[in-house]
């Protein structure tokens, strides 16, 4: 029997933004250079041939890296696929361009004019709306996971520069999103906890089913937890009723062997005995049962009196003789 193994909800998400298709030249530009910028790697070789890796666990990912090296600057780059040595799991894939090299780092902005490499990101790249969403798109590609939202609510992104994390931060910003910032042991991480900041992060991005898969769920969550909460209410205030109406009839029985029922003012005998043949009822029922009819707060005052009179004949049995 085969078994099919469910994709999580980060690799669901990724598989979606890797299938969205840019029209413009300037946001597919975009979006690979900050997929270059997160997992790309320079290989100088013995001769000082320069070589560009780009290395992704996300087979998807991969696959949209190849094709836009393709489209943008038509290089045949070298697919290579390995198995993790440690966990034995997951597929690495490194894409491999070895021509092309300084124009493909120049045109993702990578490097500067003078050749040097950029820590941050190149302004060039994000000047409109759409070619920020291309490039925050690439970023979570590379580097961004997101928690299935039945168990938390959860996206975030590991950058290893503090300056790129930085601008990364500005780019969020610029679309009303306000992650967090922290720096952790392997770099800097982005994250946003609030599940109207998620779902307007994904929206940004392109992944729009995911967003009614995300929604769906937190839908369904909040209407379990409201339920919860209501269950949780009920029984806490039916506990309280229960108790409640144990200490009244241990009142009522105290008084009818103390003085007898028919020696209490007619109106305090009616609510007693009313909670005798009735030991479940709220006080709003029981006043309801009463001839005539009182209010819960009516009914509560009896009790009451009913109570001052038990501690009265309680105290005067123990200070009696």
């Amino acid at each position: 029997m085969q078994v099919v193994k469910k994709m999580s909800f980060s690799l669901t998400t990724k598989s979606e933004l890797a299938r969205v298709a840019e029209s413009k030249r300037c946001c597919r530009l975009a979006e690979l250079a900050a997929l270059v910028k997160v997992n790309g790697v320079l290989k100088v070789s013995a001769n000082r041939q320069v070589s560009l890796n780009v290395i992704t666990e996300n087979a998807a990912v991969a696959r949209k890296i190849f094709s836009l090296c393709k489209d943008l600057f038509q290089v045949a780059a070298n697919v290579v696929a390995r198995r993790k040595a440690q966990l034995k799991k997951n597929n690495i894939y490194m894409i491999s361009i070895s021509g092309h090299t300084g124009d493909i780092l120049r045109q993702t902005g990578l490097l500067n004019e003078a050749g040097e490499l950029l820590e941050g990101v190149n302004k060039k790249l994000v000047r409109r709306d759409c070619c920020r969403r291309a490039y925050l798109r690439g970023v979570f590609l590379g580097c961004g996971s997101i928690n299935n939202p039945g168990n938390s609510y959860h996206l975030e992104m590991i950058l290893h520069n503090k300056n790129y994390a930085q601008d990364i931060y500005g780019l969020l910003k610029k679309f009303s999103l306000s992650p967090g910032l922290i720096a952790r042991k392997n770099g800097y991480a982005l994250y946003l906890k609030e599940a109207e900041q998620i779902v307007h992060c994904l929206s940004v991005m392109g992944a729009h089913t995911s967003v009614l898969t995300f929604e769906n769920v937190r839908i369904y969550k909040e209407m379990r937890n409201q339920i919860n909460r209501l269950v949780n209410c009920e029984t806490a205030n039916l506990g309280k009723t229960i108790n409640a109406s144990l200490q009244q009839q241990e009142t009522i029985y105290f008084l009818a062997s103390t003085i007898g029922l028919e020696k209490l003012p007619p109106s305090l005998r009616q609510v007693a005995e009313a909670r005798l043949s009735h030991p479940d009822a709220s006080l709003r029922e029981l006043g309801e049962l009463l001839d005539p009819k009182i209010s819960k707060s009516g009914v509560r005052h009896r009790l009451r009196k009913l109570e001052e009179m038990a501690q009265y004949y309680q105290a005067k049995r123990v200070g009696s003789p």
